[in-house]
């Protein structure tokens, strides 16, 4: 049992070599050394430039979401607002028709706030709710979450990746379209000395 598993991990290793071009083969031209040392240039290119550029771009999207975090944190705080009349409908500026209620709210500097505000289930006269508000006491939304920082983070550093991997890929596909047409050109070429060859 033992045996058989280092004979399928040297097995494995085998074709990784083979399909790497590592190993020694006399069919192998000088085109597809070429390739192979492009494609390892390219590859090496990429591991050394994507990760301190995807950690600059997730640090830097952090930074941006901390900031944003704060700021709306200082600036937005909860109040209870009280419905003072149900069965109003959102305005055409709305993106989405809803159904409104007409409420009030204790606003900054002691003032009190009257506006409309989205309906819930089951509103009426008299209820209240907690909502967020800014600082000219107008109804908004909650502060920007952590997680959503977290997130964008992530989502910067996967997009700093991608943008340099995908112009790698793209060079080394072209790298080996020109490399197969010169292959077919050769093979093109031992093709026709072979068959001169046979007519002799």
């Amino acid at each position: 049992m033992r045996g058989s598993g280092v004979g399928r991990a040297g097995g494995s290793l085998v074709r990784l070599r083979r399909r790497c071009g590592l190993e020694h083969n006399e069919l192998r031209r000088h085109i597809d050394r070429v390739q192979r040392l492009i494609g390892f240039g390219l590859l090496l290119l990429m591991l050394v430039v994507a990760p301190p550029l995807a950690f600059w771009a997730g640090t830097w999207s952090y930074h941006a979401g901390s900031n944003a975090e704060r700021a709306e944190r200082a600036q937005r705080h909860e109040v209870v607002a009280t419905v003072t009349s149900t069965g109003g409908i959102g305005s055409s500026g709305d993106r989405y028709i809803h159904e409104t209620v007409q409420a009030r709210w204790p606003g900054t500097g002691g003032t009190t706030r009257t506006g409309t505000l989205p309906a819930w289930k089951n509103a009426k006269v008299g209820a209240h709710r907690t909502i967020w508000i800014d600082a000219k006491g107008d109804p908004t939304v909650r502060p920007r979450p952590h997680s959503r920082t977290v997130t964008d983070a992530a989502y910067a550093s996967t997009a700093a990746v991608l943008g340099v991997s995908m112009p790698i890929l793209l060079a080394y596909v072209l790298v080996r379209r020109r490399c197969d047409r010169r292959r077919d050109e050769m093979w093109e070429a031992d093709w026709a000395r072979m068959d001169a060859a046979g007519q002799r």
